[in-house]
């Protein structure tokens, strides 16, 4: 079977045709996958969607976030983007995360939830200090809600604190960020293959 990723892309913004700097990180990371026979099947903008505050899986009328769930379940890589904000994650990452929260309770015979055997990586864009932050909060909220977090697992570009040049902005991709996209998808797809291979046994009863 083909490994395929899918990303989520938290900015703060709907769609408006505009160039968004989490899109190009995402963008990164989909050339560096390319490599490893790993599709990247679809971008989601969150902004565009109406998901609604709360920690299930379904919020009632109007909650858009079921069909979210069954897209990103149904692929074997997430790639969670998003920008920092105020020196941290932004608020609709976490509403993400919050969502996921009810994963926990969502398991199947041998204690595993929806999320096991699946692999999360991060890509970060900012204009301010933050994203090793903004990792720790996103993969310990991953980690909780049972997905798994390789090695060299975040992919980030941080401009000039205040600056006015953003990532999508930049001529060419910085030589760091590239050689770090191309060890986080290598070792995404690796963990996600061997995962697949061999699933977690759960509780083993």
């Amino acid at each position: 079977m083909p490994t395929t990723a899918i990303a989520i892309n938290c900015s703060l913004k709907k769609s408006s045709g505009d160039p968004s700097s989490t899109d190009a990180m995402i963008d990164v990371l989909k050339g560096a996958f390319d490599k490893h026979d790993v599709t990247l099947a679809e971008t989601l903008r969150i902004a565009d969607y109406n998901v609604l505050p709360g920690v299930t899986s379904d919020e009632g009328e109007g909650d858009e976030w079921p069909q979210l769930r069954e897209k990103i379940l149904a692929h074997d890589i997430l790639v969670f983007g998003g920008p920092i904000w105020m020196g941290q994650v932004g608020s609709i990452a976490k509403r993400v995360l919050e969502r996921m929260d009810a994963f926990v309770s969502e398991t199947d015979d041998q204690g595993r939830m929806p999320s096991y055997g699946k692999v999360a990586v991060a890509a970060i864009v900012g204009n301010e200090d933050g994203a090793h932050w903004s990792s720790a909060q996103i993969f310990q909220s991953l980690n909780d809600t049972g997905w798994t977090i390789p090695a060299v697992a975040a992919c980030y570009w941080v401009g000039e604190a205040m600056g006015s040049t953003d990532f999508k902005e930049l001529d060419n991709t910085p030589d760091k960020v590239q050689q770090t996209a191309n060890m986080v998808a290598g070792n995404a797809a690796h963990l996600a293959k061997l995962l697949k291979d061999a699933p977690y046994p759960g509780t083993g009863d």
